[in-house]
C-alpha cells in the first residue's frame, strides 16, 4: 500500500486536510482540456476519413516557414535554426527521461509516494500510448521542406509535442496538487505550457512535422495529463475521506 503524502506540511488548505490544488481545480486546465479535445477530434477525422490528405493550413504554414518556397531557406535570423534545435531537444527522449528521473528522485526524497506513483504511471503509460498511435496511423513525414534534424519514425502525432505535453504537463498538474499557494501553482502550469508550446513549434520550424501532427500531439498529451490530474485528485479526496460525488457532505 502506498504511504500517504505528507500534505499537512505543504500544499494543504487551512483545515490541513485537502490540498488547494485539489479542492479548487484551476479553470484554465479545464478550458485547455476542452480545446485539446476539439483539436484532437478535428485532426483524427481529417487523418482517418481520407488517409494521406493534407489540411490546407499544413502546407501553408510549412511554406511560410521557408519564405513561401518548397525546400527554401528557413525564416528568421541566422541563429534561429540552432535555437530551434536546442528547444526541440527539450522534448527529446533523453531530456524527457532525465526530467522524469529527476522528478521521481525529488518526490522519493520528500517521501511523496502517491505523487511519485502517479507521475511514473502517467508518463510511462503515456509514452507507450503515443508510440502505439504513431505506428497505427503511419502518416509520412512532410516532403515540402528539408528536414533540419534527422528523423525516422512516423509523423502523426508528433512524438516531441505529445511526449513533452504528457511529461511536463502531467508532472506540473500533479505537483500543483501539493504545491503551496495559488501563485506557485499558476507559475508551474504556465512554465510547463510554455515549454510544450515552444517544443511543438520547433518541430514545424525544423520541417519534420506537419502542423496538424503537432496539434494532435498537444491535444493527446494535454488530455492525458488532465486524465492523470483527475486520477490524482480522486485519490487525494478519497484519502482525505471526502466523497467524490458529494464533496459537500
Amino acid at each position: 500500500m502506498i504511504a500517504e503524502d505528507p500534505l499537512h506540511a505543504e500544499g494543504a488548505d487551512a483545515a490541513g486536510e485537502i490540498p488547494g490544488g485539489v479542492r479548487h481545480p484551476p479553470w484554465l486546465l479545464a478550458a485547455g482540456g476542452a480545446v485539446a479535445l476539439a483539436a484532437l477530434i478535428v485532426t483524427l477525422i481529417g487523418l482517418f476519413v481520407d488517409r494521406g490528405h493534407r489540411f490546407a493550413f499544413d502546407s501553408a504554414i510549412l511554406l511560410a516557414a521557408r519564405h513561401g518556397e518548397a525546400h527554401g531557406v528557413p525564416v528568421g535570423p541566422y541563429w534561429m535554426k540552432q535555437a530551434a534545435i536546442d528547444v526541440t531537444a527539450l522534448g527529446g527522449e533523453t531530456v524527457l527521461v532525465l526530467v522524469v528521473l529527476i522528478t521521481a528522485g525529488f518526490l522519493a526524497v520528500r517521501r511523496l509516494w502517491l505523487t511519485l506513483a502517479l507521475v511514473l504511471g502517467g508518463t510511462i503509460s503515456g509514452s507507450i500510448a503515443v508510440a502505439i498511435v504513431k505506428s497505427l496511423v503511419g502518416r509520412p513525414r512532410p516532403d515540402l521542406t528539408d528536414h533540419l534534424v534527422q528523423v525516422s519514425s512516423e509523423s502523426f502525432p508528433s512524438g516531441h509535442a505529445a511526449n513533452s505535453a504528457i511529461i511536463y504537463l502531467t508532472i506540473a498538474t500533479l505537483i500543483m496538487q501539493i504545491a503551496p499557494g495559488g501563485g506557485s501553482r499558476r507559475y508551474i502550469l504556465i512554465v510547463a505550457a510554455l515549454l510544450v508550446t515552444a517544443i511543438g513549434m520547433s518541430r514545424v520550424y525544423l520541417g519534420v512535422h506537419w502542423p496538424s501532427d503537432v496539434l494532435g500531439g498537444w491535444a493527446f498529451g494535454t488530455l492525458w495529463a488532465i486524465g492523470w490530474w483527475a486520477i490524482g485528485a480522486w485519490a487525494r479526496l478519497r484519502r482525505a475521506g471526502v466523497s467524490v460525488l458529494h464533496p459537500g457532505e
